[in-house]
């Protein structure tokens, strides 16, 4: 396993130093093994034995300069794909590291058996530990007196000792011969890949033996489904089975059956199994149809209701189009493919411009416009969101600038962020180092920042979250509730918050009418409830004058939606200044200020001027 870092100072910064001892116990050590540290999701060397490096033939700074810069360069073509893949993974927490490659060692390639795990240090830091084994001779033998898997099933180098299964390495060597020998007789083969559900929480519970017990009740129930098939033992909790057709009704069953047996038979308390599924079709080898069974198994994530999921060309599609979003997400930020639309929010009583929404717009050189509602939820799943948020936060503050430059509006400005933020950053702090940097203050103050969060991102949000709410007010700038309405609402989020403003999802003005128009009692009263509480209102999605007119009636302070402003970059409304057209007049802070006193004190905003 072996992948290179940015540079050596930034991983010599981070690199973990072994104490002296340790280090010279491990590398004189004859065995031979490389530690490597994830550092960035990267895969590290810190330290090679002198078993490796006799291996190799190499001396040891020698060795692990190779080694950041890859093994692959030795590594036979065949090879690099499935080694890339399962390192990746590895390195990930998603599997283990059990492989078998060739490499080229002394000018001709021998057969390396890799097998790795992770170790923490005194220190807390953890670190993967890779023995390295030429195997050639080992397999060379087996492959030519050995006929059968019968016949060799016992050894070691095929068979996993904990089930007493077929490995990883036996379904590398034979899995797409068994797939031919199945297509051969008429039938259709199809993989199964296997996961059991909470496999760490049931060995912290139950202890490791009991774990192994576990495992192999899952061999012996998958065999008792799949009779037949070629039943392989995976990493850690995982198993592969090759089946001879692809009934999927009839696998689904199976694999319910089995999940139900297993549940029913553990010593312990288990969630049973997860199941991807995927036809091997005619030219596809095991590999690549493991791979949609994976990704199938992932459609399911953490869904209790469900135990299989079968792979389909439209889920791969999206696979792969998430895997470029993750992929290219930083590039993205830097090349300033992510874009910065505004979205004017109006005055219901006056029509004038309130304050703006500023929208992440992803223009990729190659794919085009990527949609907010495929490139946000991935970013979501992967933890990569703040980065995001703070970026769009740091596109204001450079925004306020030109709009003081080209004498446009300087008026408020909300930024969407999400709970994760609060987890990877210190997001109060963040902003105001960015307030700073860009001299803000030359411009405007705080207030004219707003942070919207959603209610679903409060309604989970730890008790940290509470304070770095207050904490952000305290500071001068405005946090509004967003989404209010969307599927879960609670009342009593109100005594754990204070809001500048609630902002009522745009379900509910769409469905005004339903319910005998339950909506508009709901929105009247909420009205109502707001002003009490001395939060400000917002309806968001307004797009016909029908509906302007009820968020009027109803008393609701601002409007934002199609009707009165798409979203749209900044350079266009400078364009649009440069060209005269005429543009909307935003209200100064003063008129701001007064409206917004004269809502929370009456209960109606004044006339419009």
């Amino acid at each position: 396993m072996s992948r290179s870092l940015g540079t050596e100072s930034e991983a010599e910064a981070k690199m973990y130093i072994f104490p002296e001892e340790i280090k010279r116990v491990y590398e004189s050590s004859p065995l031979s093994f490389v530690y490597y540290q994830n550092i960035d999701g990267e895969a590290v060397p810190v330290l090679a034995s002198d078993g490796f490096c006799r291996n190799t033939g190499m001396e040891r700074d020698h060795v692990l300069k190779w080694l950041s810069v890859g093994m692959y360069e030795r590594m036979h073509p065949d090879d690099v794909g499935t080694v890339s893949r399962i390192s990746d993974a590895f390195l990930r927490g998603e599997g283990g590291y059990d492989v078998i490659f060739r490499c080229r060692i002394k000018g001709q390639y021998a057969y390396i058996h890799g097998n790795g795990q992770w170790q923490e240090m005194p220190d807390g830091t953890k670190l993967a530990v890779i023995q390295y084994q030429n195997v050639s001779n080992t397999k060379e033998n087996m492959l030519t007196v050995e006929e059968s898997y019968d016949l060799f099933r016992q050894d070691v180098f095929y068979t996993d000792s904990v089930t007493g299964l077929p490995n990883l390495n036996y379904l590398k060597a034979y899995g797409d011969e068994r797939a031919r020998s199945i297509r051969a007789a008429g039938n259709d083969p199809t993989v199964i890949f296997s996961d059991i559900f909470s496999m760490q929480s049931y060995n912290y519970q139950y202890g490791v033996k009991e774990g192994d017990d576990l495992l192999r009740l899952v061999a012996k129930e998958l065999k008792e489904a799949f009779p037949e098939a070629l039943l392989v033992r995976g990493a850690n909790d995982h198993f592969i089975v090759i089946n001879n057709h692809h009934n999927y009704e009839r696998i689904a069953r199976e694999i319910e059956n089995a999940d139900e047996r297993i549940r029913k038979n553990a010593r312990g308390v288990t969630s049973g199994i997860r199941c991807g599924i995927c036809a091997i079709k005619e030219g596809m080898d095991v590999n690549d149809a493991l791979d949609h069974a994976r990704h199938a198994l992932r459609r399911i994530h953490n869904d209790m209701t469900r135990t299989w999921a079968i792979f389909s060309q439209a889920a791969d599609d999206r696979y792969w189009r998430e895997r470029y979003i993750i992929e290219h997400f930083d590039r993205a930020l830097q090349e300033g493919w992510i874009k910065i639309y505004y979205q004017g929010i109006t005055r219901a009583c006056s029509g004038r411009g309130a304050s703006f929404e500023a929208l992440a717009r992803w223009i990729d050189p190659v794919r085009g416009m990527i949609s907010p509602g495929e490139f946000i939820p991935a970013l979501q799943e992967y933890h990569q969101l703040y980065k995001l948020d703070i970026y769009i936060f740091e596109q204001v503050c450079r925004d306020f600038i030109l709009r003081s430059e080209n004498n446009l509006p300087l008026t408020p400005v909300s930024v969407n962020f999400s709970r994760q933020d609060f987890d990877h950053l210190d997001v109060l702090g963040r902003m105001n180092e960015l307030y700073r940097r860009y001299g803000m203050e030359q411009y405007v103050d705080k207030s004219y920042f707003i942070v919207e969060i959603t209610e679903q991102d409060l309604a989970v949000g730890a008790a940290h979250l509470e304070d770095q709410m207050r904490r952000i007010r305290e500071n001068g700038y405005r946090v509004w509730l967003d989404d209010f309405g969307s599927g879960y609402s609670a009342i009593n989020m109100f005594s754990r918050f204070s809001f500048d403003l609630i902002k009522f999802d745009m379900e509910l003005l769409r469905h005004l009418d339903d319910n005998n128009g339950a909506n508009r009692v709901i929105l009247r009263e909420m009205m109502n409830i707001a002003r009490q509480l001395g939060s400000h209102t917002l309806i968001e999605g307004v797009e016909t004058q029908e509906q302007v007119a009820f968020v009027r009636e109803i008393g609701c302070e601002l409007i934002q939606g199609y009707y009165y402003h798409k979203p749209e970059p900044l350079d266009e409304m400078l364009y649009s200044i440069r060209a005269g057209r005429k543009i909307t007049r935003f209200e100064t802070k003063q008129e701001r200020e007064e409206l917004e006193r004269a809502w929370l004190e009456s209960g109606r905003a004044p006339a419009g001027r």
